[in-house]
């Protein structure tokens, strides 16, 4: 199922997207459900063709984990070695947008990139000091996200928060897909001008995770208590680059869809 939160002429709703992603986004539609979506689905009745809504952030985190260096690739690619235990930092819910925002970047920084990253969507039980089958039920679904990251800032700071926590920062989207088995699914990232000249940058799998999902929901759950809604990016593949005004950055992942936002000079 595929969970999205959409503005429409009536306000914002949470909805069920329908259709084939094959058949592209003229063929989907999205069926509005009543109130928040854990728990029993109740549908309103009314239903919106998705040409005819805008998307938003799938879900607003009450704070964003991320893992740094959880593919060896990538970690390799910064001359860092692989952590002997997950790799944490904060993104802060600021930071969080949704497809076709755009990325802005800052006046503070000469060398923003992009991370694209599997997200992972925390439950209505939440967690707190779960195990890896507590970890399993806590997870409600998953999402794309691109960690974007001031890469000039997160050398020169010696700690990563500003670097991670500009506004904007943080594109999740584009729905949260359930019931998806995320042990071997293709990441992909494409950067460019327009949709015809898009140069993929980053092509990875989450097999090549150093630690995996529930180990990491798990872990997680023994350092904070993790909230219903809450976010955790799962680390990024290698091929990490930068981007500039005027770029495209489209992430997707396989089984979930695409996540593409603009980027643009701070106004």
């Amino acid at each position: 199922m595929r969970i999205a939160r959409f503005a429409h002429a009536k306000g914002m709703s949470f909805g069920v997207v329908e259709g084939e992603s094959e058949a592209g986004p003229q063929a989907l539609t999205i069926a509005e459900i009543e109130g928040h979506p854990f728990g029993q689905l109740q549908f309103s009745g009314a239903r919106w063709a998705l040409s005819d809504v805008r998307l938003l952030s799938p879900i607003l985190p009450s704070k964003v984990i991320c893992v740094g260096r959880n593919y060896a690739e990538h970690a390799a690619e910064h001359g860092s070695e692989v952590p002997k235990e997950p790799l944490l930092f904060l993104k802060p819910s600021t930071s969080v947008i949704g497809p076709r925002d755009a990325i802005r970047l800052p006046i503070f920084s000469k060398q923003v990139e992009h991370e694209a990253e599997l997200a992972v969507v925390i439950g209505a039980t939440g967690a707190r000091r779960a195990d890896r089958a507590a970890a399993e039920k806590a997870i409600f679904g998953y999402t794309c996200a691109n960690d974007v990251t001031a890469r000039d800032l997160q050398r020169s700071d010696g700690q990563w928060t500003r670097a991670k926590g500009f506004d904007s920062f943080c594109p999740i989207g584009p729905w949260i897909t359930t019931g998806l088995d995320v042990t071997d699914l293709e990441v992909r990232c494409e950067v460019g001008r327009d949709s015809a000249e898009m140069e993929v940058r980053q092509l990875g799998r989450t097999r090549d995770m150093v630690f995996d999902v529930p180990a990491l929901v798990s872990y997680v759950s023994h350092v904070m208590t993790l909230l219903p809604g809450d976010v955790l990016l799962t680390g990024t593949p290698a091929g990490v680059s930068p981007i500039v005004a005027g770029d495209t950055v489209t992430v997707s992942i396989e089984g979930i869809g695409e996540l593409t936002n603009p980027v643009v000079p701070v106004g």
